[in-house]
């Protein structure tokens, strides 16, 4: 056979067969798609680059309003109804947020070098969050469940997580829900 026809079928075989076997992996589902299936490979960093991308053209670069004690507080009251059952509350895991995939980042506890939840993150950047939600990640949209100052007050909120909060903000964020 001639290298040039050769090449030629490897080309149309290679055009039909890899399409083909990857319709037949996803139409037997073998693909990871149960929270407790393992990753694909490199799924996490495919994922984490267009999404920071977007976020870091997107964000707002500064807060729409003040991070007074008003906000602070407004905003721990929309934490505990609207968050905390999946992202925990000060000193309280949720108790399913570590059952999700990903798994939910506990907005209260230290992690990545010590930093608390997305303390270390602008609050733009929180805000996004909040406004967009993360496709495939649990993370909704609040855009049409919350106002412009409420989604800031969420944020300002988190990104003072490492910081002391006036009394009655503390006090939402770490008494138990249904207390």
């Amino acid at each position: 056979m001639r290298p040039a026809l050769a090449l030629g079928l490897g080309i149309v075989l290679g055009i039909l067969v890899v399409p083909a076997a990857i319709y037949l992996y996803f139409a037997l589902g073998n693909p990871p798609v149960a929270v407790a299936d393992d990753a694909f490979p490199f799924e996490k960093q495919i994922v984490r680059v267009p999404l920071h991308a977007r976020i870091e053209a997107e964000m707002p670069k500064e807060p729409a309003i003040p991070a007074t004690d008003e906000n602070l507080v407004a905003g721990a009251s929309i934490y505990r109804e609207q968050c905390a059952s999946c992202h925990g509350l000060k000193g309280r895991k949720s108790s399913f947020g570590a059952a999700m995939y990903p798994s939910t980042p506990q907005l209260w506890e230290k992690h990545r070098n010590g930093v608390v939840g997305v303390s270390d993150d602008p609050a733009g950047m929180t805000y996004w969050r909040v406004k967009n939600g993360i496709r495939l990640t649990g993370m909704p949209s609040y855009q049409k469940l919350l106002n412009e100052t409420q989604m800031w007050q969420v944020s300002l909120l988190l990104s003072k997580a490492d910081k002391p909060l006036p009394a009655a903000a503390e006090e939402a964020v770490s008494k138990p829900i249904g207390q």
